[in-house]
């Protein structure tokens, strides 16, 4: 608690974290929201993982373009911009649904132009966050910052899953899209100090720049690239594949909701740790507990028993939220404050893109060779891959501290 009350003195990273506090719940709502309401009117695992490639198609293709930006402009600017964006899109999503008019193609589209909005946000938000505290306190803000996602990690898919299952998926998304507004009107407050600087450039020759800072140092590019894969095989099929195989094997839909609850309260535990927990070797460590996220979802392909679902779901979020945030504090320690966004945009795009391939062969592959072969795969597949970013020398031997 004497943490959290040490970087909430600090009101712009205050009017930040409450905007995003609220924003988070909303999205994880409708991450569940629209898997339910998908596989209950359609049907169809390639429907749902066509809306899922839509929204992320865009995210992937603009992230870098995204970087540029956020590394030139208020990265404030961007973010209020890009709220009032998303959540006119999702009411206009919400009211297309209330009408019982909505057709899976609009969907398609408010869903493709919303992930065009998100990847604007997200290396705006990723560099934003060391400007509003003092630099010896960017993992504790950090820290807060994932134990509130990871809050709306644990309340939203509940939220989401009771709204869609009882009252419908109009409310769900006219949840979201006042999340948004709301987000958007706290962080017209927050005016950021200064951190780091890049002089205005080519937008191509801004990219290289970031991107030399990337492939610089093996333990950023090794670990983009494997979580490319571990996306691709482990993260798409899982979004696409559960609900179905929730209500399969489990007997309803809802349980898919109840994993990522589950997932949500081990996630919420690891970044109250990480409040406290200092390690000699954070990214080495940070890989090792990443490889609780693929067990646990082959677990649940296998159809084991629910309750050692559900714990292997509070251990993946537990080892996954730590890993988060020893890595973005890695990330902002070690790369020149100029370049952050532009890394944190490769680093999305990376890792993301190949998410949308996943989602639209989820689909097909599961009609050829059924629901839970193809999430059991991946995740073995996943659990290999994640032991891969052990093999930089620089992975497993990176400190904690900022360089001097």
């Amino acid at each position: 608690m004497s943490s959290y009350l040490r970087v909430l003195r600090f009101p712009d990273f205050r009017y930040l974290f409450a905007g995003q506090a609220a924003s988070v719940i909303g999205d994880r709502v409708v991450v569940v929201a629209l898997a339910l309401y998908v596989t209950r009117v359609t049907g169809s695992a390639t429907d749902l993982g066509l809306v899922l490639c839509a929204q992320t198609l865009p995210l992937v293709s603009l992230l870098l373009f995204g970087g540029v930006w956020a590394d030139r402009i208020s990265r404030r600017r961007i973010m209020v911009g890009t709220d009032l964006v998303r959540g006119a899109l999702h009411a206009l999503l919400a009211a297309l649904i209330f009408t019982g008019l909505v057709r899976l193609w609009e969907i398609v589209v408010i869903e493709a132009a919303f992930g065009a909005a998100q990847a604007f946000f997200q290396p705006a938000y990723t560099g934003l966050i060391p400007q509003t505290v003092p630099e010896s306190l960017i993992q504790d803000a950090k820290a807060l910052t994932e134990s509130m996602a990871n809050l709306g990690f644990l309340l939203g898919p509940a939220l989401g899953a009771a709204l869609v299952l009882t009252v419908g998926a109009a409310e769900a998304f006219s949840f979201d899209a006042l999340t948004f507004f709301l987000s958007a009107l706290l962080l017209r407050r927050v005016y950021a100090r200064p951190r780091g600087g890049t002089e205005p450039e080519p937008v191509l020759r801004s990219l290289r720049a970031g991107w030399r800072e990337v492939r610089s140092r093996p333990w950023v590019w090794v670990t983009i690239a494997v979580f490319a894969g571990a996306v691709l095989c482990v993260f798409a099929q899982w979004y696409a594949l559960a609900p179905l195989i929730a209500r399969d094997a489990y007997g309803s839909a809802g349980v898919f909701g109840l994993c990522e609850s589950a997932a949500g309260v081990g996630a919420v535990a690891g970044a109250i740790a990480a409040l406290r927990w200092r390690t000699r070797r954070p990214l080495a460590v940070a890989v090792l507990l990443t490889l609780g996220w693929p067990l646990q979802t082959g677990v649940f392909a296998a159809g084991a028993p629910l309750a050692l679902v559900v714990g292997c779901s509070v251990a993946a979020g537990f080892g996954f939220s730590l890993a988060m945030i020893w890595w973005e504090t890695a990330l902002a320690y070690h790369i020149p404050p100029g370049a952050l966004s532009r890394v944190s945009a490769w680093d999305w795009m990376g890792s993301l893109a190949l998410l949308p391939l996943g989602y639209v062969v989820a689909g097909p592959l599961a009609d050829a060779f059924g629901a839970r072969t193809v999430l059991g795969v991946g995740s073995a597949i996943g659990v290999l891959l994640l032991a891969i970013a052990l093999l930089p020398r620089s992975t497993r031997e990176l400190g904690p501290d900022p360089p001097s």
